[in-house]
């Protein structure tokens, strides 16, 4: 039988059989591994739903309730194996799920038939019963073949990690965009992993041709699941053309404040690292802050000023997580270009995570793939109240330039604002104007988009010195000071 995780004792405490367990059993711990049996499941506790018919699997939502988690260890160190299995259990229980127990196997790939092996899957099995669990999630993509023959051995449902992800998101999206593209995403997941059994397999016929008679009763017809293909391929065709829409009416509102040469200024991070705190905190934007995977899907963009008086836009984004699924990138392609068109990135990281150093890898791993590891970025550790001092002396070596803050607490924020008033962009031009006072307008867009040098009210108008861009520099042209007016 495989090794079992555990804090305290060497084996874990034993579960009734009738599905009841208290609090220390069901604890995920960290327990060591042994050299010699490394070939052993180490377990980790889960995720289930309610399964009575596993041949129907993909045409139901998922409904995660009392599940065992699985991994296969195949590179890195174990620390970072039981990281992301750890990382799985608290996605499973964002899921709603209830985390039973949970192993990890030791192999240099995963097998290509089952995952963990035949007889692993075996003890898998034993394990399930055990703990009358009804759902396996795997922490990793599994194939078509893989979930089948998995499923088939453990006689429960089998998830996979992408499955799991794009359940969360499709729990949280909010908005009419972001609904559209976290379907999409599902539909691109379901469709290479559509089963027929039974009379999904049945030909479909028309006229009298149920009865055996009539003319198109002899041939093929089409099966249901062909029809349950080609409708998801409508689907996704449509949702592609509602997201485009949806695309062109962002691309309009960038393109808007970028006329009006407003910086822009973008929240990037893993999930839950307190993007959408530092968001409320810095704007008083109030959205929503809960201690959860992905709680923001949609972007929030609110309006913000620096001390001297420059107007820039303050973006929150999605979170990113390890292995987020390509669907769900391509699908967020347009809302996460609003990452690629910044001009600064604030990465933020939780300080108090066990490994923020994958999280930087993972996220940036995902904005190589959106190609926006060119915007200006500034690394921003957050929750520094709830780290560890030796964790953030290991931190502040990493990443000098990086910046330590809490949205909580409110430590390090004023040093934020002075820092992203410093790396914003300039305008690049100087004038000296003498404004007249029927002009008020063309005054009050020079105070909201340009950096004022001086102000004075004269007899003749309103004389400013002030740094524009080049647009709003022709603008002003005609009320130039001749040099001999300037003093």
């Amino acid at each position: 039988m495989p090794e079992r995780f555990s804090t305290d004792v060497d084996e874990f405490p034993d579960v009734p059989l009738d599905g009841r367990f208290d609090d220390d059993a069901a604890a995920f711990g960290t327990g060591e591994f042994e050299l010699e049996e490394r070939q052993a499941l180490r377990r980790v506790a889960g995720l289930s739903t309610e399964l009575e018919d596993i041949t129907e699997v993909e045409y139901r939502q998922l409904r995660l309730e009392r599940v065992v988690l699985v991994g296969v260890w195949t590179t890195g160190t174990l620390v970072e194996a039981e990281n992301s299995l750890t990382e799985l259990a608290r996605l499973a229980e964002t899921a709603g799920s209830q985390v039973l127990d949970g192993v990890i196997q030791r192999r240099d790939k995963p097998d290509p038939a089952t995952y963990i092996g035949s007889g692993k899957a075996k003890e898998l099995r034993d394990i399930v019963a055990h703990h009358a669990a009804d759902t396996v999630i795997c922490d990793g993509e599994l194939t078509p073949g893989q979930l089948r023959q998995l499923e088939d051995v453990v006689k429960v449902k089998v998830v996979d990690r992408t499955a799991l992800i794009l359940d969360i998101f499709a729990q949280h999206a909010r908005s009419r965009e972001g609904k559209a593209q976290v379907e999409l995403a599902q539909m691109q997941y379901l469709l290479p992993r559509l089963r027929g059994w039974g009379e999904s397999l049945s030909r479909q016929v028309g006229g009298r041709a149920a009865g055996g008679l009539g003319i198109g009763g002899r041939g093929p017809g089409e099966t249901k699941i062909e029809i349950d293909r080609r409708r998801i391929n409508q689907r996704m065709a449509k949702l592609r053309r509602d997201i485009k829409e949806m695309k062109t009416a962002r691309d309009v509102k960038r393109s808007s404040r970028q006329r009006g040469a407003v910086p822009s200024v973008v929240l990037a991070g893993y999930t839950n690292a307190g993007k959408s705190s530092l968001l409320n905190r810095l704007t008083d934007a109030g959205v929503l802050v809960e201690n959860a995977l992905f709680a923001t899907l949609d972007p929030t963009v609110r309006r913000s000023e620096t001390a001297d008086g420059r107007v820039y836009t303050l973006a929150d984004t999605v979170g990113f997580v390890r292995h987020l699924p390509t669907q769900l990138v391509e699908a967020f392609r347009s809302t996460l270009e609003e990452v690629a068109d910044a001009d600064l990135l604030l990465h933020v990281v939780d300080a108090s995570d066990a490994d923020p150093e994958a999280q930087i890898r993972a996220v940036r791993e995902v904005l190589a793939d959106i190609d926006a590891l060119a915007v200006p970025e500034q690394l921003v550790f957050n929750k520094v109240d709830a780290a560890d001092g030796d964790l953030l002396l290991r931190l502040k070596r990493l990443a000098a330039d990086a910046l330590f803050v809490s949205a909580r607490t409110g430590a390090g924020l004023d040093e934020l604002r002075e820092v992203i008033e410093a790396r914003l962009p300039r305008p690049a031009v100087e004038v000296d104007v003498l404004v007249p006072y029927t002009r008020g307008d063309l005054v009050a867009r020079v105070h909201d988009h340009a950096e004022i040098l001086a102000s004075e009210h004269t007899g003749d108008g309103t004389r400013l010195r002030a740094r524009v861009d080049p647009m709003m520099a022709a603008e002003l042209k005609p009320f130039a000071l001749a040099a001999d007016q300037r003093s």
